[in-house]
C-alpha cells in the first residue's frame, strides 16, 4: 500500500521529448516537418484518388499500392498531432489513455504496413512467373482477402499491448524519448517486471517483421531465378525494372525499423541521438517516399499524374 500511495509513482501524463537540449530550435525544425506531413498527405493521396478514378489502373499491382497508401496515411495521422505539438507548440504532455492508443495505432500500422509489403512481393512473383495465370490468381476478391487477413493480423497481434502498458505502475520520472509513444519507451519507465512485454514483443517482431522479410527475400530469389530463365537480357532487365518500385519501398520501411531495434538492443548513451533519427526516419520517410518512388518509376502512374496537371 506504501508503494501505491507513494507520489513517486502513477504520473497522470507523460512526457514527449523533442530534441532534448535544443528546445530553442523546435520552432525552425517544425518548419520542414510541417513540410514533409503536407508532402506525404498530398502525395498519397493523390495516388488514391488517381488509382480510384482510373479504370486502367485497377490492376493487382496499383491495387495493393492504394493499400500501402492507406496504411502510410494512417502512420502518418497517427504520429503527426505529437510531433508538431512538440515541436510548433512545445505541447508535451500525453495522456496514458492517449499514449497507449498511440502505441497501438503506430505498432499495429507498421505491422499492417510489413504484411501489404509481402502482398506485393507475392504480387511481382506471380506476375513475372506466371504472366498468363496473373490475373486469375490474384482476382479482386483475393486481393479483398488478402487486404483483410493483413489488417486483422496487425491489428489482433498488437491488440494486447496497450493492456500490457496499462497494469504497470510508473516513475514519476515518466519523459518519453521521442515525441510520439511507441511500446519500448513506455514500457521502460514502468516501475514493474517488464518481462512478459520483452517477451510478447520479441515474438511479435519475429512473426512479423522477421517472418515478413524472410518471405520478401524468398520471393525475390524466386523471382531472380525465373528471370533468369529467360533468354532475352532485354526481357530479363524489363521482369527486374518491375520490381525497382517495391524494393525501394522495402528498404525504406525495413532498414530504419531494423536499424532502431538493432541500436535499442544494443546501443549506448553514445548512439542515443542515432535511436532518436531512425525513430523519426521510421515514422516520416516510407509514407514520404513511397508515393514518389512509384510515380517516378511506374510510367502508367506518372503519365495520368501528368495528364491530372496538364489539364
Amino acid at each position: 500500500m506504501l508503494a501505491l500511495n507513494d507520489t513517486r509513482y502513477m504520473p497522470a501524463v507523460f512526457l514527449l521529448t523533442g530534441l532534448e537540449g535544443h528546445e530553442d530550435i523546435h520552432i525552425w525544425i517544425a518548419i520542414p516537418l510541417c513540410l514533409i506531413y503536407a508532402i506525404l498527405i498530398i502525395g498519397n493521396t493523390g495516388i488514391l484518388f488517381i488509382i480510384k478514378t482510373d479504370s486502367s489502373l485497377h490492376e493487382p499491382m496499383y491495387i495493393f499500392l492504394s493499400m500501402l497508401a492507406v496504411t502510410d496515411l494512417g502512420l502518418a495521422m497517427t504520429t503527426m498531432p505529437t510531433i508538431l505539438g512538440v515541436f510548433l507548440f512545445n505541447s508535451r504532455e500525453i495522456s496514458f489513455d492517449a499514449c497507449f492508443a498511440q502505441v497501438f495505432f503506430v505498432h499495429a500500422l507498421a505491422y499492417v504496413e510489413s504484411s501489404v509489403l509481402l502482398s506485393m512481393a507475392f504480387d511481382r512473383f506471380t506476375a513475372i512467373h506466371d504472366p498468363l495465370r496473373y490475373a486469375s490468381i490474384l482476382t479482386l476478391p483475393r486481393i479483398a482477402k488478402m487486404g483483410l487477413v493483413c489488417v486483422i493480423r496487425g491489428v489482433a497481434l498488437q491488440f494486447p499491448f496497450p493492456f500490457l502498458l496499462k497494469r504497470f505502475q510508473y516513475w514519476r520520472a515518466n519523459v518519453v524519448s521521442h515525441s510520439y509513444c511507441m511500446h519500448n519507451d513506455v514500457m521502460k519507465l514502468a516501475y514493474a517486471d517488464i518481462t512478459v512485454n520483452n517477451i510478447y514483443g520479441f515474438f511479435i517482431i519475429l512473426s512479423t517483421v522477421g517472418l515478413d522479410s524472410f518471405l520478401i527475400f524468398v520471393s525475390y530469389v524466386m523471382i531472380l531465378k525465373t528471370v533468369l530463365s529467360v533468354a532475352s537480357h532485354g526481357e530479363r532487365i524489363k521482369a527486374l525494372n518491375t520490381c525497382v518500385s517495391h524494393l525501394c519501398a522495402v528498404l525504406l520501411f525495413y532498414v530504419p525499423m531494423v536499424s532502431q531495434a538493432v541500436l535499442r538492443r544494443f546501443g549506448n548513451s553514445s548512439t542515443h541521438w542515432l535511436q532518436i533519427f531512425f525513430g523519426y526516419i521510421y515514422v516520416l520517410v516510407p509514407p514520404l517516399m513511397n508515393p514518389i518512388v512509384y510515380s517516378v518509376k511506374s510510367k502508367q502512374l506518372r503519365v495520368r499524374i501528368i495528364r491530372v496537371f496538364i489539364n
